[in-house]
């Protein structure tokens, strides 16, 4: 029809798209042309590298970092009759490896100006049956480990940090993955550095990387690459009841590369995040304390908290409209202790870790990785300030 405008459909803005190149790809066509997929020469190439880059002494790959919680525990000695304090704000696979180990999950609240467990809070939950602690690096913000340090060693705690969110994060600057006995990564597909799925522990104990090196392959002696590569034998021993939590040459051949790349992509979501403020500087949003000045911040999520009470909209209504303008969005996190599984077994209700809940009922993550491009973060950006009636 004459005078008939027809409007494309705007494209859809994904949450996390990963940052994948041709380095990646040619590492996994040759990986497949070598004839060798799973644990092999690549995985250990990929640990030797994450080790040097965190100044870590030891670095053991596996398959998640849920894997990698569930290791550190076991390696610890942890089981039926301990309890591990960590926070409530995070993913449920963070408590849920308490649980498997045998042990019981204390929750401590989180300081609300930062998304991490409050030492404080920690502190005031250790009980005579309390063995390890677990903080989580919320969103790529270093905890304050030396709190939680200080709390730890005296009493003869272990620490194991969940890590899944702060591959790039400095404390102090010291850089994570070599501030505590155990630290736990993801390479899942949204994180920072990905390999699909995948994980790694970093520590300074030989015994303990021996130890999780051997529970990751069904507590064998030998691994398949010393058995059948050139001159291995293929005698091998059981030496303990171990798990299939091993990472293949295929995941680490991603890795390898991803790992090259990571100033190059932080430096991009660095970018990305500057954008987004920009953007929503004239907003009453509620945000995070920044960093101290010795801090990293690894980037991994950008959030913000819609309060109804000052936007006049709830954060689900905020995700509704962001839905209908084909941009994604996500929580991080519903609190653990409102889910059921935790709410019924433990006996957690509401009202317990107020900070926690607080966060949990109002945070809003937004589209963010090395891939989106600028175009993309304009339309996020006018579609939450469409969302909260605010556009320009």
């Amino acid at each position: 029809m004459p005078g008939l405008v027809i409007t494309a459909a705007p494209a859809f803005v994904p949450f996390a798209p990963p940052s994948i190149g041709p380095e990646e790809i040619r590492e996994v066509t040759e990986t497949l042309e070598s004839g060798w997929l799973s644990t092999g020469p690549r995985v250990h190439r990929f640990e030797e590298a994450f080790a040097q880059y965190t100044g870590a002494a030891h670095a053991v790959a596996v398959n998640s970092c849920t894997a990698a919680l569930h290791l550190s525990l076991v390696a610890s000695g942890i089981g039926a009759g301990d309890e591990v304090i960590t926070t409530p704000l995070t993913f449920c696979a963070t408590a849920n490896v308490i649980v498997h180990a045998g042990a019981t999950p204390v929750f401590a609240d989180i300081d609300p100006r930062t998304g991490n467990i409050d030492p404080g809070a920690v502190a005031a939950a250790i009980t005579p049956r309390t063995r390890a602690i677990i903080p989580v690096h919320y969103g790529g913000r270093p905890v304050d480990i030396e709190a939680i340090t200080e709390i730890a060693e005296p009493q003869g705690l272990i620490v194991i940090e969940d890590a899944a969110h702060c591959i790039e994060g400095v404390r102090s600057g010291r850089k994570i993955g070599a501030t505590s006995p155990f630290t736990c990564f993801s390479f899942y597909a949204s994180k920072n550095l990905t390999t699909g799925e995948g994980g790694m522990i970093t520590t300074d104990s030989a015994d303990a990387a021996a130890t999780m090196r051997m529970l990751s392959l069904h507590g064998l002696s030998q691994d398949a690459w010393t058995r059948y590569e050139r001159g291995g034998s293929s005698h091998y021993d059981v030496v303990m009841p171990g798990f299939k939590y091993n990472m293949t040459d295929l995941q680490a051949a991603i890795g390898i590369h991803q790992l090259e790349a990571i100033t190059r992509h932080f430096a991009r979501r660095v970018e990305v995040w500057a954008r987004y403020d920009e953007g929503f500087a004239d907003l009453p949003i509620a945000r995070f304390d920044a960093v101290p000045q010795d801090d990293v911040h690894a980037h991994h999520l950008y959030t913000v908290l819609v309060d109804p009470q000052i936007m006049g909209r709830t954060r689900d209504e905020v995700a509704r409209s962001l839905a209908d303008q084909e941009v994604a969005s996500s929580q991080h996190f519903r609190a653990l202790h409102l889910h059921s599984y935790y709410r019924d077994r433990f006996g957690f209700t509401r009202g317990m870790f107020p900070h926690a809940e607080r966060i949990s009922d109002t945070v809003l993550s937004l589209p963010f990785s090395a891939s989106i491009t600028d175009a993309q973060v304009d339309r996020v950006i006018e579609a939450f300030r469409h969302a909260v009636g605010a556009s320009r």
